[in-house]
């Protein structure tokens, strides 16, 4: 990378939320702006981050069974998983940074908010050189059929955060945290406190996956991979080779291999 570019170059403009806002607010707002996570605020300070798994742990933890989402707080799911530079660092600080934390807040001389950058905003400007086999990493399947109250707990117990989804020998989806807040959302706010227990149980993994797969070939260059993503507001891209799950490439692991 050039030492002539620098942070400001490559920030946008800061997605925030209150800390006293509504998880739902938070979600929709994730979804409406293809972004993960929101930096969430107190009287203008940063206080932490929300992300789409913080909420999906949340509305599907049984202590919350009886809980409506919308009465439930950003508070409540706030991590201090961020950190930040200045703009007028290079460029360079930020892969070290981004390979540990998904968010790096942008601070001005007064210590005042004025930008974030993600791993896709350093991706619309960097892109590895040699192609996506050193961003291939290893993929987790689950069958469709599987309950999604199991999908949860390998999620939280083995910190998965995506699954490609197979059905009958063949890939089908794939199935993430946001589905699982998305769909959590919607179970709650569609049934009966009462029965809640019973059809959660019931709820399979073909029901809340996106579908159908988008997929690439190994020897896709990194920046047609890369403008998938953007296009299609994903984060990751299964990876085939002659017909077989080779991988998965992430944004996060595209910046790692720079």
């Amino acid at each position: 990378m050039t030492q002539e570019v620098f942070i400001k170059d490559v920030m946008v403009k800061p997605a925030t939320i209150a800390k006293s806002a509504k998880i739902t607010e938070a979600l929709d707002k994730m979804l409406d702006l293809g972004l993960d996570p929101l930096i969430a605020v107190n009287n203008n300070t940063v206080v932490g981050t929300v992300s789409r798994q913080a909420i999906a742990e949340k509305l599907g933890s049984k202590q919350n069974a009886g809980v409506a989402p919308a009465a439930i707080h950003v508070a409540s799911v706030v991590k201090e998983d961020f950190t930040s530079v200045y703009p007028d660092e290079s460029v360079n600080v930020l892969i070290p940074l981004l390979q540990r934390y998904k968010l790096v807040v942008v601070y001005d001389s007064d210590h005042k908010l004025i930008g974030q950058v993600s791993a896709g905003d350093l991706l619309k400007k960097y892109v590895p050189e040699d192609g996506i086999s050193s961003a291939i990493e290893k993929v987790v399947t689950i069958d469709s059929q599987e309950r999604v109250v199991h999908l949860r707990r390998r999620m939280m117990d083995d910190n998965i955060t995506r699954f490609v989804v197979s059905e009958n020998e063949k890939y089908t989806g794939i199935v993430t945290e946001t589905d699982v807040a998305v769909a959590m959302r919607k179970f709650r706010e569609a049934v009966d406190d009462n029965h809640q227990d019973h059809r959660i149980r019931n709820l399979l993994v073909k029901d809340i996956m996106s579908a159908p797969l988008i997929t690439v070939e190994r020897s896709a260059s990194a920046a047609d991979v890369v403008g998938v993503m953007l296009k299609k507001g994903i984060s990751a891209i299964p990876v085939m080779d002659n017909g077989k799950l080779a991988g998965i490439v992430t944004r996060h692991s595209l910046v790692n291999a720079l």
